[in-house]
């Protein structure tokens, strides 16, 4: 149905119809709306301001337009993102909130500036949560920014207390800098904190490395004693020290199969055998020291297990017995 334009919706007893021009009607259970918007400027366009990314309004960092004491404020303007510095069209509703106070600030004689916007954003879908802060990996790439990740699938609170269900976060940081870009994390409970606390993160312009130093509120109930955004911010701060080194998904074609590295999967015999990924050598963690001698030196290994905690064991063994070591970002799990 691609390239069909939609001309509406009907209501139906069992679902929506979805009408299309010059075309038979879709049938669908649910229909789901995510194209983003388009500023309608047509006032201002007449008024000859300058606009800039699809037809928004430009302004200063004072929300003034390019006519002097004309100010614009919202899902119409062109900002500046705050990570990048590079022009953007974000509409959010706290944005817009914040402009609108700045430019009441200045009509009224003062001086407030508006530092760009980061894109921290959430939604919930269903039972699950999904939230963002910062630059993405893929814009980030864009922006011409060398950068690195982790991500890594923490419970959303003790995994001992009843309750806690898993999410998965991204972090994203450039690299040589280890400055913090952003964050996505996906999961049912507890993620609108931790995007929170990483949103301030990034707006404080802490490190990636320091966000294991955040002292977070800890209980049971609500975190783990060292909490996903402490988590993260470990890890970070073992690729800096070069304890840990990772490979990625995307990766994965480009690892060699030629029996030139060691393919080597960390889990129990019983989660291998629920799944797996072709070419690797079950040797379960617990089993690495005896059994480290049927892994051929010389060879770099490629590790991977199901959440890279125990991968990341099995890494630091083979390390300390001379071997070159890759941990598979995020796990089997995420891979699953």
């Amino acid at each position: 149905v691609l390239g069909y334009t939609v001309e509406g919706f009907k209501e139906k007893d069992n679902g929506v119809e979805v009408l299309l021009k010059d075309n038979p009607s879709l049938q669908a259970d649910m229909v789901v709306l995510a194209i983003g918007v388009t500023p309608d400027t047509v006032l201002a366009k007449e008024a000859g301001l300058e606009l800039g990314i699809k037809e928004s309004i430009v302004v200063n960092d004072r929300m003034e337009t390019s006519v002097p004491d004309i100010y614009a404020a919202g899902d119409a303007v062109q900002v500046k993102h705050y990570v990048t510095g590079n022009d953007a069209l974000i509409s959010l509703a706290g944005p817009a909130n914040k402009q609108g106070r700045i430019i009441a600030d200045n009509i009224c004689g003062g001086d407030s500036r508006y530092l760009g916007s980061q894109g921290s954003s959430i939604i919930k879908v269903f039972d699950m949560t999904a939230a963002t802060t910062g630059i993405n990996e893929t814009n980030a790439k864009k922006s011409g920014l060398e950068v690195d990740t982790v991500i890594l699938s923490p419970m959303s609170h003790a995994g001992y207390y009843p309750g806690g269900k898993v999410m998965t976060m991204k972090v994203v940081f450039e690299k040589e800098t280890y400055r913090l870009l952003g964050a996505q994390i996906i999961g049912y409970e507890g993620v609108d904190k931790r995007i929170d606390v990483l949103a301030t993160a990034i707006h404080a312009g802490l490190k990636a490395t320091q966000l294991k130093d955040l002292d977070l509120a800890y209980a049971p109930p609500y975190s783990s004693a060292k909490d996903s955004v402490n988590m993260a911010g470990f890890m970070i701060d073992n690729i800096a020290k070069g304890t840990l080194k990772q490979w990625h998904l995307e990766d994965m074609d480009k690892i060699s199969r030629d029996k030139s590295v060691v393919l080597l999967d960390v889990r129990t015999v019983g989660e291998f055998n629920m799944g797996h990924m072709d070419g690797f050598k079950n040797i379960p963690v617990d089993e690495l020291r005896e059994r480290i001698n049927e892994i051929e030196k010389g060879k770099p290994v490629y590790l991977i297990c199901q959440s890279e905690l125990r991968s990341y064991i099995a890494s630091r063994i083979l390390e300390g017995n001379g071997y070159e070591t890759y941990n598979f970002s995020g796990g089997f799990r995420f891979y699953d």
